[in-house]
């Protein structure tokens, strides 16, 4: 490599052939292969790498996806070099060769030494600011990545408490059911209950079953009073624990006549055994709906995270965007109404599924905060040409045109010190414009502001 190689690239604007050659004689020219590494995410920064022709994608290692961060696709570009200013420096991404080329690898003591030499002001301002800036970042996103992970971890603990507390009363209640169940049983068998009575009695249970429709509480407790009533007047105790079940079964003072001609002494254990069964039922079903609402919820932060799945699928956006709305439900459930226009015409699409899942938990969380937690939040997913659109339209009061023009810039936030980074937008948009090869905009009005998505059908090759 020679000083001609480099004098038309604007990076060295202003450096002279003779120091041009000085960086070259202490470098080393490499050529990009496609699908070759250069440098590992991880690996001290011991070079500084700059682009001469050619293209180097850098990606990173998040979870269990290898990341597309970014594209060094002009020449002039470059990475690394940290050692020259930060004796801990080490790379933040992996360099892989896209197309055939050329890099200069300059060892960060050479760096640093020509730097120092030359622009020994420069050197000084590069290691403040580098230091700075890196500080600052570091701590922003940790602390936006916290504050997300604890928001979800507290919503999602407050969903699944509800049907796991439900759970354990139900299941505390059935333990008592079957102790008065089996005592019942055992008190039957005391009367010499025959067989054939035995069986008209569960005949006569059979007959009843959940009522058809809602019944209005009054009507209800007037049931039970009236079942209460005969209870006492036939000599039936605990009738606070028989009348309920069988009022809320459907179960009425003819019926139980019908009990007390079958079974004659024994109607106490036998409707005690009848009001035992139903309550057993009941709770039975409550635990059912409690533990499938658990499974739900374990099943949609299952599809959330995407976990012990491969990094780009054949998914249905419409499934991300639902089980981010189950991961966000403690936001939505009081003043905020969900209104759904999913196309039946939208077809699944090839993408990083949960890169895509915090592109909708970012502009979802937004439209909640700039609605102040009270308002109507619409969905809708459509196709347009060979694109999906995905739109967020949230009744808030809009937002400014200068606030929208700077709203996709990395630390621009205009909530309060402490409740925003100004990260969400610009995450959003890496994630749709350069993992994904679509756009993400904003359409603003007074007092509605809509965030539009659209997305390829399959995102471009990483």
């Amino acid at each position: 490599m020679n000083v001609d190689d480099l004098r038309g690239i604007a990076l060295f604007a202003g450096v002279t052939d003779d120091q041009l050659a000085e960086l070259i004689d202490g470098s080393t020219e490499l050529p990009i292969e496609p699908g070759v590494d250069l440098f590992h995410e991880g690996e001290p920064a011991d070079f500084w790498w700059v682009l001469v022709d050619g293209a180097i994608a850098l990606h990173r290692k998040i979870g269990r996806e290898d990341t597309v961060m970014a594209k060094i696709d002009v020449p002039g570009r470059w990475a690394g070099g940290f050692r020259a200013w930060d004796e801990h420096g080490v790379y933040l991404a992996s360099g892989r060769g896209v197309t055939e080329g050329r890099v200069l690898r300059v060892p960060a003591e050479v760096l640093r030494d020509r730097v120092d030499a030359w622009f020994p002001l420069g050197g000084h301002l590069i290691k403040g600011v580098y230091g700075t800036a890196r500080a600052i970042e570091s701590t922003a996103r940790q602390r936006d990545a916290l504050i997300t992970l604890g928001t979800l971890a507290a919503g999602l603990a407050h969903e699944i408490n509800n049907p796991a507390a439900a759970a354990a009363r139900s299941v505390s209640a059935l333990d008592t059911a079957c102790v008065s169940l089996l005592s019942a049983l055992r008190r039957l068998a005391d009367g010499e209950v025959t067989a054939t009575q035995f069986g008209a009695l569960d005949d006569l249970r059979r007959e009843l079953g959940a009522r058809a429709t809602v019944t209005d509480p009054v009507d209800l407790a007037d049931d039970e009073n009236k079942i209460s009533d005969w209870l006492d007047a036939h000599g039936v105790g605990q009738d606070w624990l028989i009348a309920p079940p069988l009022a809320a079964a459907g179960a009425g003072v003819e019926w139980c006549d019908r009990v007390a001609v079958v079974l004659g002494d024994a109607v106490e254990p036998g409707l005690e055994w009848v009001a035992s069964t139903l309550s057993a039922a009941t709770l039975l079903g409550e635990v059912k709906e409690s533990t499938r609402r658990i499974t739900e919820l374990v099943a949609a932060v299952r599809s959330y995270s995407q976990m012990d799945r491969g990094s780009i699928q054949t998914i249905d956006v419409t499934e991300g965007i639902e089980s981010t709305l189950v991961m966000l439900g403690h936001k939505l459930r009081d003043g905020i109404e969900v209104i759904r226009s999913y196309g039946a015409d939208v077809p699944r699409i090839d993408a990083f599924a949960g890169e895509l899942n915090q592109v909708w938990t970012n502009l979802i969380d937004n439209a909640v905060d700039a609605m102040n937690g009270a308002g109507t939040l619409r969905i809708s997913t459509r196709t347009d040409g060979d694109r999906i659109v995905v739109e967020f339209t949230d009744t808030g009061p809009g937002m400014p045109a200068d606030v929208a023009a700077r709203a996709f810039e990395p630390f621009y936030t205009t909530k309060d010190v402490g409740k925003g980074t100004g990260l969400g937008l610009d995450i959003a948009q890496r994630i749709v414009a350069d993992h994904h090869g679509g756009t993400i905009t904003i359409t603003c009005h007074p007092g509605e502001t809509t965030l539009q998505v659209r997305l390829p059908r399959q995102p471009p090759a990483r």
